[in-house]
């Protein structure tokens, strides 16, 4: 009787663990499920990347859980300022609160300093959060990479788009002397061959 109500208790005291271990991990599937979780990407938005010109780079945020994300901190060291200057914009700003299912876009204008050209990787931006309203620890995580980019040097892209203005007047000026000379002998010439004809026929009328 003894070794029967023995084996009774440990089933019994299985099922109670087994219970309460099903609980705690339902719990926190629900609460995995109901977090905010954050996709950010980092996207530049310029054909052409440019010494001395402008950089656009956007963030966007895309909060795909259910729960709001709060306090988040975005960090962008990728692009530091004895290269780059910031235009317009935070390259480290808070955002307090992203509901669920909700999105935004965060733009920062950079300019690359004069002799600043050639190969560039742009790296990902660091990223934190709180998932929901009661946590406690942070999330950390990075933006997505735009990957390698080549910033022309302006001389190099003057050369290749601008629209020659000053080029074309100069070949113009240049260019007169060759097209102007020639007229004017033509028309001198013609003058005098149509001062000719007429004298001839007038004393044609006058005979």
């Amino acid at each position: 009787m003894a070794i029967k109500w023995i084996c009774l208790l440990i089933v019994l005291a299985t099922v109670c663990v087994d219970t309460l271990l099903g609980d705690d991990g339902s719990r926190s599937e629900n609460e995995a499920t109901s977090s905010g979780r954050l996709l950010v990407e980092k996207k530049i938005l310029n054909k052409y990347l440019v010494e001395g010109k402008d950089i656009i780079v956007n963030y966007n945020l895309f909060n795909i859980g259910e729960s709001s994300a709060i306090d988040i901190r975005i960090d962008d060291a990728s692009l530091p300022e004895e290269h780059f200057q910031v235009v317009s914009g935070l390259p480290r700003f808070t955002i307090p609160r992203l509901a669920g299912g909700q999105n935004m876009t965060h733009t920062v204008v950079f300019r690359p300093k004069l002799g600043v050209w050639g190969r560039f990787n742009f790296t990902s931006s660091e990223i934190t959060y709180l998932p929901r309203e009661e946590a406690k620890e942070r999330q950390y995580g990075v933006t997505s990479e735009p990957g390698e980019g080549y910033i022309v040097s302006l001389k190099e892209f003057d050369r290749r788009f601008s629209p020659h203005i000053m080029d074309w007047i100069a070949f113009s000026v240049m260019s007169m002397p060759s097209l102007l000379i020639p007229f004017y002998l033509w028309f001198r010439s013609k003058s005098k061959y149509d001062a000719i004809l007429a004298a001839k026929q007038t004393s044609k009328k006058l005979h």
